[in-house]
């Protein structure tokens, strides 16, 4: 009897010094070369430890994953690689086994001669592989599968304790530069034991800037102060290690103490701050904040008067009063309702104009009436009706597939993205077929009467709720009950609308999805970055940046009845939100704990609008009322250059649609060198002209100027150049024009500061 192999499962320090890898091309497939098997001697039989039986599940796909060969570059995907396909990460042991096991004619693996194995011959460099040499033939890894081989293939007892989860040891670490440490994880069991699986798992890094981590689950701290996650994975339970590498040196407590506090907000900020030993910017001007105020709040620019009356204000509490006014103004629910617009907006051509029509009219009369948020999902959860006469239906129409709404609905509204899980286990999260389709399941009785098919836009269409349906699991074909994320199946009687039970479990207060994802996107909204990024993709593997921020934020939204405004009231009136964006030597490397404000591109539309409001010009936009707004649109197709380099969405583009803030290459030459810019610049009804005709001396222009583009006063020496480049022009309205243009052209202009 040959010589038992160590188990990759046991004792850490046997784990080699192999780095996570794909496989690769060709594993387990090809034919088999005469390859000599390696012997095993009597003395060595007789040298046998006894180990725990290896199996399918337990051993084997787990190291299959660590090594990525089923990991959708290589023979996860879906039609596998080379004839050869494994499940996704491992999610389906049966379609595994069978394919390692039963197909491919028994070369893959062989009881009778398992040396020949072409699971052993490949991964071991023996006969010509893709992937290459993937450890040696005395390795561990080697060692247990040639154990699994000979053993028969056995598979994991169905009697046997059931794994329920996984644990990181340690599960938070705070390090120094460069320092490294090994993560230790253990797999828990129904009847409560555990089990080392260090060297059966998988690690990844959330951002090898900060850390990087071997295969091994040796983490390596980089040169560069920070913080992030590492993902631990086994078997498709996920647990986290949090790590945070402060910057070098020592601040005293008190100076945290010191810092201003407007409300908890700002604690929270400092607490973690103190943490990383990162220090906050100074505060930004009076100017800044005040144009930062507008056009986060609603989208627009201050008037040179307003700019002026602010700064003239010398009363207490003068920023808690324009935040409060901001939000009671007009342009607030266009400028809200065209953020939501992003996300829920259908596809013109698929639903037709009217219904387009009807969902933007019926968001801005939400923002407008400042509907909480739990009655605004709600509407939009179960809406029955027209899509010509109530707006929130549209959903349903623009989505007529019971898969595509469910997806919707958990990214928007949970931030939970499911819909890697319609195909295979979630990659990155707990999320199984089995919960894709039990929340599908909700919307298996939504029935459509009227209307067309897409892509066909057509007539009114009557949403409503059937007093039966079902859908069926997209792998086994068995029909699914409604079910809860984390929950257990629901048997729903005809008489019960199953949207209304999933609306009343979204909205109650023990949900730990809704609060918390609408505080992280109205936080992004406003700071310019979410604390969870993406900010609809909340998962144990893509922690918050401040965890007790979020928890608070979510709260405070839930005990003030989900009151939008009131949240944004909350983080505007922080003294965080009022931080300038110059980074010092204390956080010149934070970028997602706000220790400063951070900078961000104009909205297209916002822009687009920002330069008619510094020109005093129109803009005509088709199916608009003269003198709309860009902000005003309720459709993509209304034809605007500008907005389509700026990045609005494409009108074929689905829902939801997070805009990219990144500047481009065209967006610069646009502004430099655009001809209807150019026309607006020359217009005789513009702010130009008039200000080149009046009797303005040069620096009063000037000052216009600045107030209108940059809502500030120019500097002494700001004055003196470009009253210069007005002075020295024979042709003032020209020079005029070439000032503005020039301070359109800048940064100041173009990003919220």
């Amino acid at each position: 009897m040959g010589k038992t192999a160590p188990s990759i499962t046991g004792n850490h320090s046997m784990s080699v010094s192999v780095r996570v890898s794909c496989l690769l091309i060709g594993l387990f497939i090809g034919v088999a070369a005469a390859a000599p098997v390696p012997e095993v001697t009597a003395t060595e039989s007789s040298n046998a430890v006894e180990t725990p039986a290896v199996t399918f599940e337990m051993d084997v796909q787990p190291l299959l994953t660590r090594y990525g060969c089923n990991a959708g570059a290589c023979h996860g995907k879906s039609r596998g690689q080379n004839g050869f396909a494994l499940s996704l990460l491992g999610f389906d042991s049966d379609f595994d086994f069978d394919s390692l096991v039963l197909q491919g004619r028994g070369r893959r693996v062989s009881a009778a001669a398992p040396g020949l194995s072409l699971l052993l011959q490949k991964a071991t460099g023996q006969i010509p592989h893709g992937g290459g040499e993937r450890f040696a033939v005395d390795s561990p890894q080697y060692g247990l599968l040639r154990q699994w081989v000979e053993a028969g293939f056995p598979r994991t007892p169905e009697d046997a304790p059931q794994l329920v989860g996984v644990i990181v040891e340690p599960e938070n670490r705070s390090l120094a530069i460069e320092e490294n440490f090994a993560l230790i994880v253990k797999a828990q069991f129904s009847d409560g034991s555990e089990r080392d699986v260090t060297d059966a798992s998988a690690f990844q890094s959330n951002d090898t800037t900060v850390l990087k981590v071997d295969a091994d689950g040796l983490i390596q701290a980089g040169s560069v102060p920070g913080e992030t996650a590492v993902m631990v994975r086994y078997r498709n339970h996920i647990a986290v290690c949090s790590v945070t590498i402060p910057l070098t040196g020592q601040i005293a407590d008190e100076v945290y103490a010191n810092f201003q506090r407007n409300n908890q907000i700002d604690g929270l900020v400092w607490k973690k701050l103190k943490l990383l030993g990162m220090l906050p910017s100074a505060p930004a001007r009076e100017t800044t904040f005040h144009r930062r105020a507008y056009l986060r709040a609603i989208g627009r620019l201050p008037t040179p008067e307003e700019t002026l009356d602010f700064c003239a204000d010398g009363g207490v509490g003068k920023r808690e009063r324009l935040v409060a006014s901001l939000l009671e103004r007009p342009e607030y629910a266009d400028f809200w309702a065209n953020k939501w617009a992003d996300l829920l907006r259908p596809n013109p051509y698929r639903v037709g104009i009217k219904a387009v029509w009807m969902l933007d009219a019926w968001l801005r009369e939400a923002f407008r009436e400042n509907k909480p948020y739990d009655q605004f999902v709600r509407e939009l959860v179960t809406a029955r009706g027209s899509s010509w006469r109530n707006g929130a239906t549209v959903i349903f129409r623009d989505r007529p597939l019971t898969v595509e709404i469910a997806s919707s609905v958990s990214q928007m509204f949970l931030g939970v993205r499911l819909e890697c899980a319609k195909c295979h286990h979630h990659p990155f999260e707990v999320w199984s077929q089995d919960d894709f389709f039990g929340f599908a399941a909700f919307f298996s009785r939504v029935g459509r009467r009227g209307g067309l098919s897409p892509p066909i836009s057509g007539g009114e269409e009557l949403i409503f709720t059937k007093s039966s349906g079902q859908i069926e699991h997209g792998r086994t074909g068995v029909p699914v009950l409604p079910t809860v994320l984390n929950g257990p199946p629901l048997e729903l009687g005809a008489e019960s609308d199953p949207r209304q039970v999933l609306a009343d479990w979204m909205t109650d207060e023990s949900n730990p999805y809704f609060a918390k994802v609408m505080a992280n996107r109205v936080w992004a909204e406003i700071m310019g970055r979410g604390l969870v990024e993406p900010v609809d993709d909340m998962r144990a593997t893509n922690p918050a940046s401040n965890e007790s921020l979020l928890d608070y934020l979510a709260e405070d939204f839930r005990a003030h009845n989900y009151d939008i405004k009131h949240l944004i009231q909350r983080i505007m009136n922080s003294h965080v939100f009022s931080l300038g964006s110059t980074p010092s030597k204390w956080n010149v490397a934070d970028h997602n704990n706000f220790s400063r404000f951070y900078r961000q591109r104009l909205r297209a539309e916002v822009l687009l609008d920002a330069v008619n409001d510094v020109l005093d010009v129109e803009e005509n936009f088709a199916a608009m009322p003269p003198g709309s707004r860009a902000v005003q649109l309720w459709t993509h197709r209304s034809t605007s250059l500008f907005l389509d380099t700026f990045g609005r969405p494409d009108p074929n583009q689905d829902p939801p649609c997070e805009r990219i803030p990144d500047s481009t290459t065209p967006q610069i030459l646009h502004l430099m060198n655009s001809p209807e810019l150019n026309t607006k610049l020359s217009l005789d009804s513009a702010r130009t002209a008039k200000l080149a005709e009046s009797d303005l001396a040069n620096e009063e222009i000037v000052k216009d100027a600045f107030l209108r583009v940059y809502c500030r006063l120019p500097t002494a020496d700001e004055i003196k150049i470009a009253s210069k480049s007005l002075t020295g022009s024979d042709q003032r309205r020209k020079a005029v024009e070439d000032l503005f243009w020039a301070l359109l052209n800048t940064p100041e202009f173009l990003f919220i500061d």
